[in-house]
């Protein structure tokens, strides 16, 4: 139980143990009782070894503030905590086995209800007006993005939706991969949010991700005197029992739709948004040329 050099070198890290991004948030009911569970998890292995939590803290070199958070279940624990603790604690992996539930509280419900279904979808059709698609962002451009949002979203709030984001890209891993069709607006590839810099290196994530055998991106230009997405945004889930959700603030005012002949809408509107759009290697070939540009 003593501290041996990886706690040395958590310790350094714990400068930032206190940064934004870590706390519960008191309207998750699901996370509220995992982080709690987690957090009594870890007070009663200290307990049985006869540590206090002082000494535990000087152990796994974090202040002993924090171990009192995350053992009331007032602060989410990092991964290397949790790491340090099975060591420091003899757990043989059992605390740190906790990292995979302890992750998923880090993402808001929402975008974790969101998760879930893009992760059972066998096919994606995505079109977004206002900005390059969620899916699509690299980190930095989100964080750029989510920076301006006016009234300003909180330090914790910024680093919890890049953190949802970041998560949900796995879907570009999944085995077998859906089928993903995304329509982008080429004005939101032009304007320089956040800086130039990250723009490009946005533009250069695109055409990586458009070079998957399972991902088509077009864009539509601005010339185009006819475009069948004026009514906002659309997303279609696809699943392999033949069902499938929707959304639009179009379509039952941006609720979830199983029915029908609103699916049937959403359906047509993306299917006439793709034809008026470019082509998959049209599109490619823009975003190269605005890369060209810069």
């Amino acid at each position: 139980m003593s501290v041996n050099g990886e706690a040395v070198r958590v310790r350094t890290e714990a400068e930032q143990a206190d940064e934004p991004g870590w706390e519960v948030d008191p309207d998750d009911d699901w996370a509220l009782a995992v982080v709690a569970t987690v957090g009594r998890q870890l007070r009663l292995r200290r307990e049985a070894v006869g540590l206090r939590a002082g000494e535990f803290a000087v152990a796994v070199g974090y202040g002993e503030d924090l171990v009192y958070k995350i053992e009331s279940g007032k602060r989410i624990p990092r991964p290397e905590y949790l790491d340090t603790a099975d060591e420091v604690l003899g757990a043989g992996g059992l605390i740190a086995a906790m990292k995979e539930d302890v992750k998923k509280v880090r993402y808001p419900k929402k975008v974790r209800d969101l998760a879930q279904m893009e992760a059972r979808a066998v096919e994606l059709q995505l079109y977004d007006p206002l900005n390059i698609h969620g899916l699509l962002q690299t980190p930095d451009y989100a964080r750029g993005l989510l920076l301006m949002r006016r009234p300003a979203y909180s330090a914790e709030e910024v680093e919890r939706f890049i953190s949802a984001r970041v998560a949900r890209k796995a879907i570009f891993e999944r085995d077998p991969a859906p089928e993903l069709s995304f329509v982008l607006e080429e004005w939101t590839l032009r304007r320089p949010l956040g800086g130039r810099t990250r723009l490009r290196q946005q533009w250069e994530h695109l055409l990586e991700l458009g070079q998957l055998r399972n991902v088509e991106l077009q864009v539509m230009p601005m010339d185009r005197e006819e475009h069948a997405g004026l009514a906002g945004g659309i997303e279609v889930l696809k699943f392999d029992d033949g069902s499938m959700v929707g959304r639009s603030p179009a379509v039952a005012n941006g609720r979830p739709v199983s029915e029908p002949r609103q699916l049937r809408i959403l359906e047509l509107r993306y299917g006439i948004i793709r034809a008026q759009a470019l082509t998959p290697r049209e599109s490619a070939s823009f975003i190269e040329q605005l890369l060209g540009e810069t």
